[in-house]
């Protein structure tokens, strides 16, 4: 018995194959999954409806920051001073003796009337252990700039709250969480821990759970609950 003809089959459109194996202009490839590993394209990882992201910055260093501002006090103060700028953030290395000059003169020639924060970083391996920053903005120029500068365990600077009253809080909280002085201020003592405290919890040597265990169990009467 003669077998069945069976139906041809017709590929389905934009499939076609040319003899050989090749296939027809206009045919569609099928997707493949990334290979395991690949790693993401920029575009891959960017949200819905946004371009490539930026790549960031690598390498970057301080350079030299150049402004009549800066010229000015160069004139004036020579190697007691140190103009930078990083990543668009302009800043002066003021050594520790003419700060409550250069402060001073920030606020009354070149117009910084507000100060934004004071802060400070610990570097207990350094022979200069600290830097104390202030942050400065002036309303008249729409500008901000920062000033550092660096000191040694048990050396104090001059209080700037004469200069700026929001200094009074701010140089308060890094007296409490640094142990700095600030010479001048109207009442310098803690404002986040209670008096009696012992130590300084942003300094980098203070142990994560330490605390002043005594000072618990007398006023709050508890163990540690760390």
């Amino acid at each position: 018995m003669a077998d069945e003809e069976k139906p041809a089959v017709t590929p389905p459109p934009g499939n076609e194959q040319k003899p050989g194996g090749e296939k027809q202009a206009g045919s569609v490839e099928p997707i493949r999954p990334a290979e395991h590993g690949a790693p993401e394209t920029a575009r891959s990882q960017a949200k819905p409806g946004e371009g490539p992201r930026p790549a960031k910055p690598t390498g970057a260093v301080p350079g030299s920051w150049d402004a009549p501002m800066v010229a000015r006090f160069k004139r004036q103060y020579g190697s007691g001073l140190e103009a930078l700028t990083y990543l668009g953030q302009d800043y002066l290395i003021v050594d520790r003796s003419l700060i409550g000059n250069v402060l001073l003169l920030l606020r009354d020639r070149e117009q910084f009337d507000y100060c934004v924060d004071v802060t400070a970083v610990h570097y207990p391996k350094r022979e200069k252990q600290f830097e104390v920053i202030w942050i400065l903005y002036s309303f008249a120029r729409n500008e901000r700039i920062r000033v550092k500068t660096i000191m040694a365990e048990g050396e104090s600077l001059p209080s700037s709250v004469q200069i700026w009253p929001t200094c009074n809080w701010l140089e308060r909280e890094v007296f409490d969480m640094f142990g700095i002085t600030f010479e001048g201020h109207p009442e310098l003592k803690r404002i986040l821990l209670p008096e009696g405290w012992n130590g300084h919890p942003l300094r980098k040597d203070y142990g994560i759970i330490q605390q002043d265990q005594e000072w618990v169990q007398l006023n709050l009467g508890i163990e540690s609950g760390q």
